[in-house]
């Protein structure tokens, strides 16, 4: 339990951007299945799961130092 308090906005980062991630294969995706991050909807959650731990990982190294 203590470790999901202390990782809450990464495992948030995580889940949100993978539905970002999966969002943006079932609306925009690749109609001739070239591509390599957008033909799959797997390789798509995948990528916006990465980013989003990035993001959310750079935003609490921002908060840690305001404080």
């Amino acid at each position: 339990m203590q470790f999901l308090i202390k990782h809450k906005l990464m495992i948030l980062g995580i889940l949100l951007g993978s539905i970002a991630g999966y969002a943006y294969y079932f609306f925009v995706g690749c109609k001739t299945g070239t591509c390599a991050i957008t033909s799959s909807p797997f390789n798509s959650t995948i990528y916006g799961a990465v980013m989003g731990a990035l993001l959310s990982g750079e935003i609490n190294k921002t908060n840690s130092k305001n404080e």
